[in-house]
Formats: structure tokens, sequence, C-alpha cells
């Protein structure tokens, strides 16, 4: 197995259930060793057609490969834990994650499997319910994360979407160290003091989202005069260094040390988006970059579930 995450990983969501498997081997001919999955994304079967796929071309071995996926919102019960992440594994045809994240902060009432898959946000579509809430604390989640690592169901275990104030307080009873936190992160969101409050305990980052507005405009989450590309520092940053301004965004997320998991279905630009390793912006550029700050959270449950589900339930402040 991998013992490190590479530092650009392939992100799975919003991808075609009819795409993905192609997707998945057309991504690892171009390199890929890391993929950002989901039970959420309802394409878990496919990438594993996909992954079984490469691996039989010999284009890849299980061991060359570092797949992640996440717990999702309604099996946050402790007895629940196991049976989700062994789905998700069953999908992936696979036998252990390199790394399985707490997906939300947010405990919904169980779903079983048989009753509807991948649950989603809504309890019962057909009576427009809306989202309901689970009386399940996060220590208990994590506790049953614990015991998928001691299980060895997967090799590391992590948390997505969690805030400063939940990072201090999981690290008050965590037995086992969280090895990842992953959020939205842009030159729009650069969420400094999460990732220095994150690295300060020792965990790594993942940014989803890396370009920011691209991965909304077709959910109607954010607008077309809201993209990053085309903002002046990240043009100029991309002149001087001959390169694309979604791999100058691409290169600013890494070379401050946060992973990144950009999704696209072209061959072209998978192949552009791991070609970031040849050039280095200065401190300059990495600070204009910066200075775009507008703390715009695209993925924001605070105002997505409320439009979308018919419940006011936010995370962040």
């Amino acid at each position: 197995m991998l013992k490190t995450m590479p530092p650009v990983g392939f992100g799975l969501w919003k991808i075609p259930r009819e795409d993905t498997a192609a997707t998945v081997v057309e991504a690892i001919r171009a390199g890929y060793r890391h993929f950002d999955s989901a039970a959420d994304y309802g394409n878990e079967i496919e990438t594993g057609h996909g992954i079984a796929q490469a691996i039989s071309e010999g284009l890849v071995t299980r061991e060359e490969l570092w797949i992640t996926s996440k717990l999702w919102n309604t099996f946050h019960a402790p007895e629940h834990v196991e049976e989700a992440c062994q789905k998700s594994l069953s999908d992936l045809g696979l036998e252990q994650f390199d790394l399985y994240l707490i997906h939300f902060p947010i405990a919904l009432q169980y779903v079983p499997i048989e009753t509807r898959y991948p649950p989603e946000w809504v309890h019962e579509p057909a009576s427009n319910s809306g989202m309901k809430l689970a009386k399940v604390p996060l220590y208990k989640t994590w506790g049953a994360m614990e015991q998928l690592v001691e299980t060895g169901l997967t090799r590391k275990i992590g948390v997505c979407n969690y805030n400063t104030g939940l990072i201090h307080d999981l690290m008050t009873y965590a037995r086992i160290q969280p090895a990842m936190l992953q959020v939205e992160a842009h030159p729009f969101l650069t969420q400094e003091k999460l990732i220095r409050c994150a690295n300060g305990y020792g965990i790594p980052v993942t940014a989803f989202s890396p370009l920011a507005a691209q991965s909304y405009f077709e959910l109607d989450m954010a607008k077309r005069d809201e993209s990053v590309l085309g903002s002046a520092p990240v043009m100029v940053a991309a002149q001087a260094h001959g390169k694309t301004e979604a791999q100058v965004m691409l290169r600013w997320a890494v070379q401050r040390g946060t992973a990144v998991i950009p999704k696209t279905t072209k061959p072209e630009r998978m192949r552009e988006n791991l070609a970031i390793d040849d050039f280095e912006l200065s401190l300059a550029e990495m600070a204009a970059i910066s200075s775009l700050n507008q703390n715009r959270r695209f993925n924001d449950p605070g105002d997505f579930a409320e439009a979308a589900f018919g419940t006011f339930h936010p995370i962040y402040d």
C-alpha cells in the first residue's frame, strides 16, 4: 500500500454513473493514484469497475492506489458505521480503505440500505419530509470509526467539513489520531485559521473544490462572475509561468501544504491538473492569490439544505 497520500488526487463527485468506470481508467492512465470517493456520490460500484479494469489491464496494482471514501450522515450511530464501510468496500470491490472519513458533522436518522441507497439528505423523499436529525454525538461516531481501524477495514480515519471548534473537541477524545481534515478551500475561501489549527494538531488537510466556483455552476450554487479563473493575480502568475490558471490555483493549494482533489472527465484536463510540479509560485504570487480571499463558501449546508431539503441546518457561523 502507498504509505502517503499523493497530493493531487482525483475527485469522483458529480461524475455520472455511466461515465465513471471509463473516467477512472482514463485517470489511472493519466497518472492518478489517489481517488476520492463517497457513498453519497452514488457511483462507487462503477468506480470499482474502473479500478478492477485498470488492475486487470496491468495499468496499476491495488498497492499503488490510495482510495478514500466517506461515512454518510445516516450511518453515524455506532451500530451502523461498520455496515456503511462494508457497503462501500463491497461496491468498490476492495478489502480495505486507505482512508475513511466522516463526510459531514451532521447525524441524520438511519435509512436501511435495502430501503434506499445512497440515502441522500431527505428522510422520506416521497412525502417531502425534509432532513430528520438523529441524536448521535460525534464522539460516539468517532469511536466506531476507530474500531474500523482496529478491525482492518481502513488504514486511517479522518473528518470532513469540521470547523475549529469541532477539531479542538475531537482531539480531546480521539484515541486514534485523525489522519486527514477535508474541507472546501480555494483562493476565495483560504481557511487559514482552520488549516493552521489542524496542522497544529498534526492533521494534514485536503482541499475540495480547489477551483472554487467551477464545481458549482451546474448546481446553481455559484454565479459565473464568481469564478476565480480570470482574477488578476491568477492570470499574471499563469502568464509568468506558462501555465493555465487552473494549474496556478492547484499549485497555490499544494504549495501552501494542502492536498487537492480536482474533478474532470476530460483526458486533457486530467493530465493538465497533474502537471503542477515543474514550477513554483513566488512568495509575492502566493500572497497575491491568497489576498483574493472573500470567505466565500460555495458548499454550505446552511444555504443548500434549506433550499433543497426543507431544513435549515448550518454548521458554519
